[in-house]
């Protein structure tokens, strides 16, 4: 089955990088270094791999995978982390999911 998601960002702390899809450079500079910001972050605090991406109806994801090697990765934490991410960053990120339906799958939003 072929994987539909659409990268928004995402950062290894295995190669110390952080990835944003150029798809997405009409976001204004200050999100893009908040996205910045949370993916390192995470990684840094978590280990691993985090990535943000867009499903098929333009709902963000979190996904996170380790190295099966990686014996440092925080998995428990991982989630907890991601919730409070979700918690305290709720409007960006619904704003975010805004974008992605308004922009790319072109819906029609109604205020």
């Amino acid at each position: 089955m072929e994987d539909k998601n659409v990268v928004l960002c995402g950062a290894s702390a295995y190669e110390q990088k952080y990835y944003f899809n150029k798809a997405f450079s009409k976001l204004p500079q200050s999100i893009q270094d908040e996205l910045h910001i949370i993916c390192v972050l995470f990684t840094e605090e978590i280990g691993g791999v985090l990535t943000l991406s867009f499903d098929e109806e333009g709902n963000l994801q979190f996904t996170t995978e380790a190295k099966e090697s990686d014996y440092m990765y925080d998995d428990i934490g991982s989630g907890l982390m991601i919730k409070e991410i979700q918690k305290s960053r709720r409007e960006l990120l619904e704003e975010l999911e805004l974008f992605y339906k308004v922009v790319f799958l072109k819906q029609k939003v109604e205020f």
